[in-house]
């Protein structure tokens, strides 16, 4: 199952998932190309590591969704590697139409929070601020709906009396890093 990776910031969940791909735990995926809408991120210096072809793919002209013409350069980038999987791993960008349709079914999200609740933006600190007893992270389909995809699993992380908001992102993102490459083992037909 060829995998790209789509990513805007540091890549720690880009991280999880090569190192379990390196490790033997990604069952029958590989990942064949990241894909960046930042030309300095992190998530590209990923690609040198593990010897993955990385790129910055040019999104404009919009700031926070893919449309137009960046959507079709991100189109083309990502057909070229053929993939049978495209995982959103902390990319900023709301998808449109066309790169939804060009990909059907073929495309999931990694949320830091257990959808429904709390979708869109800082859903760590929305949940923190709600004072709820548990939160978590959610590995769904992506859908023309921002977060209101098939929930494919979730991963639940209990709030504790003394967290803090970095204390509780700390945990959610360890099980965040646990959870995607699961998934994608899954996916691959191969349970780990």
């Amino acid at each position: 199952m060829r995998v790209v990776i789509l990513g805007s910031g540091r890549g720690s969940n880009a991280e999880a998932i090569l190192q379990a791909q390196a490790a033997g735990r990604l069952g029958r995926a590989q990942v064949v190309r990241i894909l960046s809408d930042q030309p300095g991120a992190g998530i590209l210096a990923l690609g040198a590591r593990f010897g993955v072809p990385a790129q910055f793919v040019d999104p404009a002209p919009f700031k926070t969704k893919l449309e137009g013409e960046g959507e079709g350069r991100f189109i083309a980038a990502v057909r070229e590697a053929a993939p049978d999987l495209v995982v959103l791993a902390g990319f900023m960008r709301v998808l449109k139409p066309g790169f939804l349709g060009a990909f059907a079914g073929k495309i999931i999200n990694l949320h830091p929070s257990l959808l429904p609740a709390f979708p869109g933006l800082d859903g760590i600190g929305q949940a923190f601020r709600a004072g709820v007893k548990e939160t978590g992270c959610t590995v769904h389909e992506v859908t023309l709906a921002v977060d209101a995809g098939r929930i494919i699993e979730q991963a639940r992380v209990p709030l504790l009396p003394d967290d803090t908001v970095e204390s509780l992102a700390a945990r959610v993102h360890a099980a965040e890093h646990r959870l995607l490459p699961a998934v994608i083992a899954r996916l691959s037909g191969v349970e780990n």
